[in-house]
């Protein structure tokens, strides 16, 4: 189980939405992940603009916690903005606080998303920041009092996976509030990855909806991410650099 604030989740697939190819496929993704937490971008939802679609328009919100982003902001005000939005819409569980610092890389602005951490912070929000793979923030904003961490494994919709597994260590291990993996996930080997070195939850959303199977591709993620889970809690043997005979060999004769 994780414990996100008030929250308390058994899976630990988070998933996004309004990707997907039709709505059938997006509901069939998401009972074949398991999921329990449902996210989506306000600024692409009715909440914000009544003309456009609203994704979730077919799923029954109230069986997940519904967990909106503030997608689109790039200053604090913005984000605290956004994220009313979808509170005065009743769709804000949680808040993940996306404040993207360069168009190019998508890379979060560490300034202003812990700017707009302490303002949600201050407002009473369940609080849980997307940043890079930067332990000294993460740190200050668990010292915030933000409920979760979100450092990405690559930037957004890239697929490549972790690229640097040491510092996502790092704040596995520096943090004592759940981490949640998001942005760059591609395949369930890399779902299964983060979860060995010690994240609490992975939230996919283009390696599911941009498969070429998302259903079968969210049950895949779901269960690469159990097993990263299970490894995790076995504990893995040490990485040795000689060979290490896996038969005993003491106590048997030879010929």
């Amino acid at each position: 189980m994780i414990e996100i604030g008030k929250f308390k989740l058994n899976s630990r697939l988070l998933l996004g939405t309004g990707k997907f190819e039709n709505e059938d496929i997006q509901q069939q993704a998401i009972q074949a992940s398991e999921t329990e937490v449902l996210t989506f971008a306000v600024r692409r939802m009715n909440l914000y603009d009544k003309d456009l679609p609203n994704p979730l328009a077919q799923v029954d919100l109230s069986n997940f916690v519904t967990f909106p982003n503030t997608a689109g902001a790039k200053t604090a005000q913005e984000a605290v903005r956004i994220a009313e939005i979808a509170n005065h819409a009743g769709v804000c569980d949680m808040i993940k606080v996306e404040v993207i610092g360069d168009d190019e890389t998508l890379l979060p602005d560490p300034i202003e998303t812990y700017e707009a951490c302490k303002i949600l912070l201050e407002k009473g929000y369940t609080v849980c920041p997307y940043i890079s793979n930067d332990v000294v923030l993460a740190k200050r904003l668990e010292e915030l009092g933000v409920h979760a961490i979100m450092p990405l494994a690559s930037p957004i919709g890239t697929g490549r996976g972790i690229n640097n597994p040491l510092n996502l260590r790092y704040i596995i291990e520096r943090t004592n509030v759940p981490v949640i993996v998001d942005a760059g996930i591609g395949s369930p080997k890399d779902a299964c990855h983060a979860m060995e070195l010690g994240a609490d939850a992975i939230l996919l959303n283009t390696a599911i909806s941009s498969a070429e199977d998302p259903v079968k591709m969210a049950e895949a993620m779901k269960l690469g991410i159990n097993a990263g889970r299970l490894s995790f809690e076995a504990g893995r043997i040490p990485v040795k650099y000689t060979a290490q005979a896996s038969s005993p060999t003491e106590g048997i004769g030879f010929l």
